[in-house]
């Protein structure tokens, strides 16, 4: 069993989404199988993430027109036959219907219909990422800032101005927070939630 130096590090990248917004590119193909640079696609830059950042147990939860995602993940992001394993993989998770019968109704629920991969896997820690934007991200070292604050739940944000806050997910902060910078938000949750 594989432990690192933040504990059983489960990866989950969320490429269930419509993608909507980039049609006609997503009208064969969900959004994070969208080519990018010719022979990568825009998934690669969450996969690399993680995998750069030594997380190497990595569960992509699909839905929407998802074979030609599928085909990439297959073809590559397996790691050797030496390697593979209970611990080491990228493996493709559609909606299991855990909680119904109803696809992912969204971020959360996505998450939620995982939970059983979470605890199977045994994970002291999980890093769920969207498999639709396109960045680069030391994952270490938000799991160092994480567990040096011993906080229940670390999010990353990046700082945006105000006209552009609609196009985008938005978090209430405070005015310290220096603009410009992806910044760690620690969330402390009581313990009887």
């Amino acid at each position: 069993m594989y432990t690192g130096k933040h504990g059983r590090v489960l990866g989950i990248v969320l490429a269930g989404g419509k993608g909507e917004r980039l049609m006609p590119l997503t009208r064969y193909r969900a959004k994070p199988a969208v080519y990018f640079a010719a022979k990568y696609r825009i998934i690669d830059f969450a996969l690399s993430n993680l995998i750069n950042s030594g997380i190497y147990s990595v569960s992509v939860l699909v839905q929407f027109k998802s074979q030609s995602l599928n085909e990439h993940i297959e073809r590559g992001w397996q790691f050797g036959g030496a390697m593979r394993g209970r611990d080491f993989f990228v493996t493709l998770v559609p909606a299991q219907m855990w909680s119904g019968e109803h696809w992912f109704q969204g971020t959360a629920d996505a998450v939620y219909q995982a939970m059983h991969l979470i605890t199977r896997y045994r994970a002291d820690r999980v890093c769920i990422f969207a498999a639709d934007h396109i960045y680069k991200m030391d994952v270490d070292q938000m799991l160092s800032w994480h567990v040096a604050q011993k906080a229940d739940v670390t999010i990353a944000a990046n700082v945006v101005p105000v006209e552009e806050a609609t196009q985008f997910g938005c978090i209430r902060t405070d005015k310290a927070m220096s603009q410009w910078v992806i910044t760690f938000l620690s969330v402390k949750f009581s313990r009887s939630l």
